[in-house]
């Protein structure tokens, strides 16, 4: 299976306003997901298929570091066998699995030059 970049998130300080830009300059839609301030974002059609994204309130993934950027995430076809090849080539997980209801497990990491990106294996049964 390939580890294809499946999901990329926005982090904002005001969803809203992030939300009119994105609408404005790129012309994406948004509809409203899951908890307050999530929206998935929908940046393509048919023809020109897009990569799932979202757009989110601010987080610290790591305590005390604001998300800053795009958050991207990977689609794994084990996301502990990824966590194991990480921590064994130098990373560290620095958010462990979670469940993420009807969509699968997901872990954050950081690589080996401080950058933090997700990986997610994809289970709709998943609780």
């Amino acid at each position: 299976m390939p580890n294809n970049l499946t999901h990329f998130a926005i982090n904002a300080d005001d969803t809203a306003r992030a939300r009119r830009f994105y609408e404005s300059v790129f012309g994406w839609q948004f509809q409203a997901w899951g908890p307050p301030d999530f929206f998935q974002i929908s940046t393509g059609d048919k023809t020109n298929p897009p990569v799932q994204g979202a757009l989110q309130k601010r987080r610290e993934i790591v305590p005390g570091a604001h998300m800053i950027g795009y958050e991207c995430s990977l689609s794994v076809a084990n996301v502990d066998a990824i966590a194991a090849a990480v921590e064994a080539n130098g990373g560290t997980i620095v958010m462990p699995k979670v469940a993420i209801p009807g969509v699968g497990r997901l872990i954050f990491f950081r690589d080996t030059e401080g950058n933090i990106a997700g990986a997610i294996e994809f289970d709709p049964a998943s609780a």
